[in-house]
């Protein structure tokens, strides 16, 4: 059934319109053998004071955040049982390493690559001149010396250091936010600039508010439950897109719009790199 009431489409970035990287973390765990999941409950019990939470924010430059978030999850006298979504809880690590820096930049290479197929849909939202399209992504935008700051890493820890090859090493050659992917959209709303991030119910309103929208006309895709709660509360129609799934999330999002987002014989492979 369309939602004829729907003035805009908003998308979340990482795990939507780009890759996931919760793929990253995952094939971290298994290498490690840390149990499934547990980074990402690390990172969740932190809470508002976490490393990860404030990089969003933009509270944190890069090189503090890589220390902080690495001791942070090397931390196993947290009690992670609480928030871990797994019928019995594994055996926790009594004593864990994690490099911030070489996590980080994984889960930052593996999420450089678009999914065509939402891209297309994008597209054709856009070019039917009905809704405006928006991101409303948790991401880290500042680049070059900005995401430095005033805490460049010690020469006797990264002696070749420079901006542009720690950049290249998180996949960030043309930035953290990349012109062709800015350009997707009618409005990119980014936590690090607005000082704010989801599922904190400023952020949902910020955007309806720079679009001229109501929470109630606005339909939200995104990769994580908390984050859709978060919208629905607001009365934002929600559409949850599962790793590997977009198909099924913009067969969703085409019978609300009525428009056709997946037609014309295009079958990419689950994973296929925008051509932008």
């Amino acid at each position: 059934m369309t939602s004829p009431h729907l003035k805009a489409v908003i998308f979340d970035v990482g795990g939507v319109v780009c890759r996931s990287p919760l793929i990253a973390i995952a094939a971290y765990e298994r290498e490690h053998g840390i149990p499934n999941n547990y980074i990402n409950c690390a990172i969740t019990v932190r809470g508002s004071s976490g490393a990860w939470q404030k990089f969003e924010r933009g509270e944190m430059s890069l090189f503090p955040f890589y220390k902080q978030f690495g001791r942070e999850l090397s931390d196993t006298k947290l009690r992670l049982y609480d928030i871990y979504v797994l019928p019995e809880c594994p055996k926790l690590p009594e004593t864990l390493h994690i490099d911030g820096r070489e996590l980080f930049g994984r889960m930052m290479r593996e999420s450089g690559e678009f999914d065509e197929r939402v891209v297309e849909a994008i597209r054709r939202i856009r070019a039917a001149g009905k809704w405006r399209v928006i991101a409303l992504t948790n991401n880290f935008s500042k680049s070059d010396a900005d995401i430095i700051g005033d805490a460049p890493p010690s020469p006797a820890q990264h002696p070749n250091f420079s901006v542009q090859s720690e950049l290249e090493f998180l996949g960030w050659q043309d930035g953290a936010t990349p012109p062709r992917l800015r350009a997707l959209f009618d409005d990119f709303c980014d936590s690090s600039t607005l000082g704010m991030r989801k599922p904190e119910p400023g952020i949902y309103l910020l955007a309806c508010a720079r679009n001229g929208i109501k929470p109630s006309e606005a339909v939200f895709l995104d990769d994580l439950g908390m984050n859709l709660k978060a919208a629905q509360a607001l009365g934002m129609e929600t559409i949850q897109v599962p790793i590997g799934g977009s198909l099924g999330a913009l067969k969703k999002l085409e019978a609300k719009l009525g428009i056709d987002l997946t037609s014309g014989g295009f079958e990419p492979t689950e994973w296929t790199p925008s051509k932008l």
